[in-house]
């Protein structure tokens, strides 16, 4: 009997997710004998690394992540269908490559960061792109046979029925299809597209949220005001580019900390965002004391004991959340400091567990156990560092913010707050859980788009995927040689007299600029796609946009992301109606998952995508008559 023809499946990028997909077909693949499966990876960067992780990016961009957590393969933490497949971390990898047990072409420019990465470095882009290439390149070497790879270094621009189209005038035919999506990129929103109109009617510069790498900030002007709103990692990326990348110098000190020696060519940086405060330094320690025990109290038993239908997150789901970070928070104090408490940890963990989070008696407790005030978990506090405080000056906001920084920066160093780490470890361990609430359904449309999608979401990047430590010595710097200044909590941008105006709930006052920037990405919209394909995809009714159903109003609520049915990944169209060829997997999809690699031993929920997708797809290749 004469094979049939292959099944083809085209995967719309070809980054580290795109690859991820790949990785879990070979692993699952159980072909008939009598059939192959074609798998088109279609990008216009090179496959691995991606859009975002490619090569061909500035050198003084870094990860926000240290080595050793960092990592594209399976293990046993796991819990899927298909077989675990371990692999080394970057770290692993790094160490392999320098001791000549791992064979990799590393570009000539990264190879001395490569042979001197440590635990705690935060390795450039460029060597993960280096990595990434390297996993690829793995993946393909482990394919069993059955299964062929076609590179297509170019855009999806359209599909129609089986055939997707490319930007290079190409046609792909493909039985299945799986979009790989990163963040959206999306066209300006209704308050960003007046302010566009603002600056090209009064001749200024407004740069809308997008991927800080990929925009071109050439037209800002040595020595010009600029607002800048936003203070997370794409202000980090910004800060970076129009300084160092503009030819400026930073000094180590003898004493600690960091000069800079500027170039002359750098704007003024004027930053502000709601908190008024930078994210988090990465912590650089390990855990003092026992495994924790995670999740605890914010597992899918707990969410089932949820009382009632149309759940309000920070009223209803909040107060488990904060419980299981005070439990990581506590456990590592109590068994990593017992110094610093007055009570035998079993004690502590069996009254915590009975009390609810916030009530007089959890107070009660926390004071008798833990002494010093400052050894106190405050979540509020953590949340809005300068909420309610007010300054004369804006030199006096910025002494108290420098303070403020300094002391995150020593905190984040010293392993006597380990206890942090407890939290930041539950922290993680609470957003991996995060999807099952959302499958359940059970939340306030509005309370998930507002209270779970956006403040938690804020919270959790705030606290948890902050930048290295560093990037702050380095805000510090530019901050004393007066490149950078800070404009306050609560920033607020008006149009004033054909100028950008900012103003802030820190300090009285305003600073006019004639460039506006927003350091941020855009917010998941498939409404306001870029993309061309996902726009006629949207426009044809063959891609929707999530919407939330309140469980008893019945009232929907877009919340921006690509619709697709949890369960496997299989897009939604206008009708709710499931794909039964077409995929979409992403953290701007249904299931929210994290956007390519992870943390190992952490049973990460893209890996667990990945592996049910790919077994769907492997699925359709055994039932397909061709």
């Amino acid at each position: 009997m004469a094979d049939r023809a292959p099944f083809t499946l085209a995967v719309v990028g070809a980054g580290p997710r795109g690859v991820g997909v790949l990785e879990r077909l070979g692993a699952n693949a159980d072909l008939p004998r009598d059939r192959r499966l074609e798998v088109h990876l279609i990008d216009p960067f090179p496959p691995g690394p991606g859009r975002v992780w490619r090569y061909d990016q500035s050198p003084l961009l870094r990860m926000n992540s240290m080595p050793e957590d960092v990592t594209m393969f399976t293990d046993e933490s796991v819990k899927m269908a298909g077989p675990v497949r371990p692999g080394p971390t970057l770290l692993e990898w790094a160490r392999n490559v320098r001791d000549g047990k791992l064979d990799a072409e590393v570009p000539p420019d990264v190879v001395a960061e490569l042979t001197a990465l440590d635990s705690f470095d935060f390795p450039t882009r460029r060597l993960q792109s280096a990595y990434l290439t390297w996993v690829y390149r793995k993946v393909l070497g482990d394919l069993p046979d059955g299964i062929d790879v076609v590179e297509h270094a170019a855009r999806a621009v359209g599909v129609d029925g089986d055939d997707v189209s490319l930007s290079d005038g190409t046609t792909v035919r493909a039985d299945a299809v799986v979009f790989t999506v990163g963040h959206l990129d999306a066209e300006p929103d209704e308050r960003e597209r007046e302010l566009v109109t603002f600056a090209a009617r009064h001749g200024l510069a407004y740069y809308p949220a997008g991927y800080t790498a990929d925009v071109d900030y050439s037209g800002i002007a040595p020595g010009e005001t600029v607002l800048v709103r936003g203070f997370g990692l794409a202000f980090v990326d910004l800060m970076l580019l129009l300084t160092e990348g503009r030819g400026g110098r930073f000094e180590e000190l003898d004493g600690g900390g960091l000069r800079y020696h500027p170039s002359g060519v750098e704007p003024v940086l004027h930053v502000g965002s709601r908190r008024g405060v930078p994210y988090h330094a990465k912590i650089g320690y390990r855990l003092r004391g026992k495994p924790l025990r995670l999740p605890r109290f914010f597992d899918a038993y707990a969410m089932d004991g949820l009382a009632g239908d149309a759940l309000d997150f920070r009223t209803d789901v909040w107060p488990l959340i904060a419980k299981e970070l005070a439990w990581g928070y506590y456990s590592e104090l109590f068994t990593g400091h017992p110094d610093r408490v007055s009570m035998d940890f079993v004690v502590f963990a069996d009254a915590f567990a009975d009390l609810p989070w916030d009530s007089p008696g959890m107070h009660d407790l926390v004071a008798r156990a833990v002494p010093a005030e400052d050894d106190r978990l405050d979540l509020d506090r953590l949340d809005r560092p300068m909420s309610g405080r007010e300054f004369g000056t804006a030199e006096e906001f910025g002494k108290e913010l420098r303070e403020y920084v300094e002391a995150d920066l020593a905190r984040r160093a010293d392993q006597a707050f380990s206890a942090d780490l407890g939290a930041f470890m539950a922290l993680l361990s609470v957003y991996g859980q995060l999807p099952v609430l959302v499958q359940k359904g059970r939340l306030d449309a509005s309370s998930q788009v507002s209270d779970m999608d956006g403040w938690f979401h804020g919270f959790f990047s705030y606290y948890a995927s902050g930048p290295p430590p560093r990037r702050l010595e380095e805000l510090l710097a530019l901050h004393e040689a007066g490149v950078v200044s800070f404009a306050g909590a609560k920033m607020r941008v008006t149009t004033d007299g054909g100028a950008f105006v900012a103003t802030s709930a820190s300090y009285p006052g305003t600073v006019s600029a004639r460039t506006l920037v927003e350091a941020r990405l855009p917010g998941p919209s498939v409404t306001r796609a870029a993309d061309g394909l996902l726009r006629q995809l949207r426009d044809a009714g063959e891609l929707a946009e999530e919407t939330v159903a309140d469980p008893v109003t019945g009232a929907l609520l877009p919340s921006g992301r690509i619709h697709t049915r949890v369960s496997d990944s299989r897009l939604l169209d206008g009708t709710g109606r499931p794909h039964p060829h077409r995929f979409a997997v992403g953290p701007h999809t249904s299931a929210r998952s994290a956007a390519a690699f992870t943390r190992p031993r952490t049973n990460a929920s893209s890996f667990r995508q990945n592996d049910a997708v790919a077994r769907e797809i492997l699925a359709l290749v055994s039932e397909e008559q061709g």
